[in-house]
């Protein structure tokens, strides 16, 4: 097989991957808290035909090598943090972090989940808890039912007014934590992250102090997914497809004049 065929094809397989992160970012241009993905692309592995530096004669040596690549391939989907766009809202549920910083929620498994999504509600129970699937805020924090308002401080401290008092209750306290490198986390769906080995542990601290971000009530964080950048990569990955198939085609119809001709 001609290697050019070969070197072509990897091409093809790298921006079809490249295509498919693209696409998922402006699936999730509307979601709140998301966090966008770019395709990782590595050169694969070289025939040293001629290594640099050898000896050519007896006196010399030779200046430059002769290595042929055999093309690329995608190697990893690297998560970008940057922060979205706040959005304000009229409810006072939902919460956003300024800066550094993620939210806990339990999820069935007893596993803590970590998200940037600060769409929350409460349930039957009063509980704190996500909007989508309904995983409570780690730690707990549960408003009575006779509370007229909640109020949600920058540094994560909860407190409501009670029916027939004038001043708040403190009930709890949101922590948020960080990670050392969270380009590392697992993403798994509902916007919900998991660490891993390479995210490091997370390190949990108060709201707005420590280089933590800090909270604000009744504000959302849009996705950072910016759709004019995406078109655009888009139509470079499509150029990119389009060349390395036009590649294919060229060899394709030279081994068919060799076949005529010999």
């Amino acid at each position: 097989m001609n290697p050019a065929l070969w070197v072509s094809k990897t091409g093809l397989d790298a921006q079809q991957t490249n295509i498919a992160t693209i696409s998922n970012n402006l699936a999730n241009a509307s979601t709140v808290g998301f966090k966008k993905s770019r395709a990782v692309f590595e050169d694969l592995f070289y025939q040293n035909v001629n290594q640099a530096g050898a000896q050519s004669t007896q006196n010399t040596e030779l200046p430059t090598g002769l290595m042929l690549g055999s093309g690329s391939k995608v190697v990893a989907t690297q998560k970008v943090f940057t922060n979205g766009n706040a959005q304000t809202t009229s409810n006072g549920m939902d919460m956003m972090i300024e800066g550094k910083g993620f939210f806990q929620v339990t999820m069935p498994d007893g596993n803590i989940g970590y998200t940037r999504n600060g769409q929350f509600t409460l349930n039957d129970e009063g509980a704190i808890v996500t909007t989508g699937a309904g995983y409570r805020l780690e730690p707990e924090i549960v408003v009575p039912e006779d509370a007229i308002n909640v109020t949600v401080g920058t540094d994560g401290e909860v407190s409501v007014r009670l029916r027939g008092q004038q001043d708040n209750q403190v009930i709890g306290q949101i922590n948020t934590v960080d990670f050392i490198n969270p380009g590392g986390l697992e993403p798994v769906g509902q916007n919900l992250y998991l660490p891993t080995g390479a995210s490091g542990d997370p390190q949990e601290g108060t709201p707005g102090l420590d280089g933590f971000g800090a909270v604000r009530q009744s504000m959302l964080e849009a996705s950072n997914v910016n759709v004019t950048e995406e078109l655009v990569n888009m139509i470079e990955a499509q150029r990119v497809y389009e060349m390395n198939s036009k590649v294919i085609s060229a060899v394709d119809k030279m081994a068919s004049f060799v076949n005529q001709q010999l």
